[in-house]
């Protein structure tokens, strides 16, 4: 998890209040694969898993700053977090207007969105399927150029044939900057009236990896895999709270486990 590794971690400590919310059934909460604390973890792009994260960065008094959406990569969640710290001072300066401010707010998001490094910038590229259900998603904010939607609706994506054509990355924005781009549109918008449904939409609603039913080799145990579940599936839920009640009677967890009466 990118919260616990350098160079983000110390900044978290010393210079943020860090907080968290179970996002389980909001409307805008996704799917996912059940992940052990302890489980592995795998890489994977800026963005990715938009529906089963959000982190929000606020100032003191609950205003949203800026908001990143899914897993970001450790140095990048450090840029982010600094880029807060400077509008957290627009917003307390009182020799600024509201709408000074708000205009001061859209200029910085879409500045910033220009200036990221590089690297950052390679790192927040779209996951394949993510780009594919965006390109057949009407309207896209992801889509660079409206020619790849005509494309898109000529039917040269997303077949299954061996001639399948899929949409080149470079026919998307990246994450980083479409982020930026929605940010730009919600001006310190206080915490409690910001839409996380609407910000937070791209991708499919499901992002698994598969990490704690991965094999040393890199293959998936997909029996391993029917065991851990999906989390946000209610007939997945069922059938892991049914195999754990199993996995505890077995052990004779049901009978004289934690909470048992008996001595």
């Amino acid at each position: 998890m990118s919260l616990s590794q350098d160079p983000i971690f110390p900044v978290l400590q010393k210079y943020v209040v860090c907080g968290y919310h179970d996002i389980t059934g909001e409307p805008w909460a996704g799917m996912s694969g059940r992940h052990d604390r302890n489980g592995q973890a795998v890489p994977t792009t800026n963005g990715a898993g938009p529906h089963n994260i959000q982190m929000f960065l606020l100032s003191p008094d609950g205003v949203v700053l800026t908001c990143l959406p899914g897993y970001w990569a450790p140095q990048d969640l450090l840029t982010e977090v600094r880029f807060a710290a400077q509008l957290d001072q627009v917003w307390k300066n009182n020799s600024l207007s509201r709408s000074q401010k708000e205009q001061v707010f859209k200029q910085m998001h879409m500045a910033h969105a220009q200036e990221h490094p590089r690297g950052m910038v390679a790192r927040s590229h779209l996951q394949g399927f993510d780009a594919l259900y965006e390109a057949e998603k009407p309207n896209s904010d992801f889509i660079k150029d409206p020619k790849y939607m005509a494309a898109n609706a000529s039917g040269s994506w997303g077949s299954t044939g061996e001639t399948a054509k899929h949409p080149p990355m470079s026919a998307f924005k990246t994450t980083d900057v479409v982020m930026h781009e929605r940010m730009a549109k919600r001006p310190f918008e206080a915490f409690s009236h910001f839409d996380v449904a609407q910000y937070s939409d791209y991708g499919k609603w499901k992002y698994d990896k598969e990490e704690d039913a991965r094999m040393a080799d890199g293959s998936v145990d997909h029996e391993k895999l029917k065991m851990i579940g999906t989390i946000g599936d209610p007939e997945s839920e069922k059938a892991h709270k049914h195999n754990a009640n199993q996995a505890q009677t077995s052990s004779g967890w049901g009978n004289r486990g934690w909470g048992s009466q008996s001595q």
